[in-house]
């Protein structure tokens, strides 16, 4: 699962890696050795409607958990925040990550978080790719008719958060962050939690 995480609009998208078999409908989508992957859905968490800061903590709370309860993911990558010159703006986005990995933690699954920099770069080759850019490649690398195309670019955004992750599994040199749960989280980042 992948999600990008927005404080109006929060993006989200769900992969399924398979061990290299035919499938029935003949459709063969992106592939490594021996594993295929696909799209399983991919769409947006709408906070617009919500004017208090903390409702929409709680809605994408729910929403989140209520998206892991549907497709039980095994993992989830996020994009992690850029660094902007509006402090409030970077707390407020900052919060709405720290909600969406809450609700992994809550359910167990593991976080790896990704520079956006990154995502781009495992994508496309280049990490200033625009957002249009990730989304055709998305499209090219999953073979995805047009219609399956979300017209946000948070949605697409998310699965190519989850594509990257896809991209980086059983390297060595993933230098990513996993927590396995709160206990996990705290031994990792004693000197970050004692502040």
């Amino acid at each position: 699962m992948g999600i990008d995480p927005g404080t109006n609009i929060m993006g989200y998208g769900l992969l399924r890696v398979t061990k290299d078999e035919p499938r029935p409908d003949g459709r063969m989508v992106a592939r490594k050795t021996g594993m295929q992957v696909e799209m399983l859905t991919m769409g947006i968490i709408d906070l617009r409607k919500f004017s208090d800061g903390y409702l929409k903590l709680g809605h994408i709370f729910e929403r989140v958990t209520g998206i892991i309860d549907a497709y039980m993911p095994d993992e989830l990558a996020i994009e992690a925040p850029f660094f902007g010159k509006n402090v409030q703006s970077m707390l407020k986005l900052g919060r709405a990550q720290g909600v969406a990995i809450a609700a992994a933690i809550h359910h167990g699954v593991p976080i790896h978080e990704y520079a956006p920099m990154k995502i781009k770069m495992a994508l496309t080759g280049n990490g200033s790719a625009s957002k249009e850019q990730v989304a055709g490649m998305l499209q090219r690398l999953l073979k995805l008719d047009p219609t399956e195309m979300s017209k946000f670019m948070d949605a697409t955004d998310a699965l190519a958060a989850a594509y990257c992750h896809y991209m980086q599994m059983g390297r060595p040199d993933n230098d990513a962050p996993h927590y396995r749960g709160w206990k996990d989280y705290v031994l990792k980042n004693q000197e970050k939690v004692k502040r």
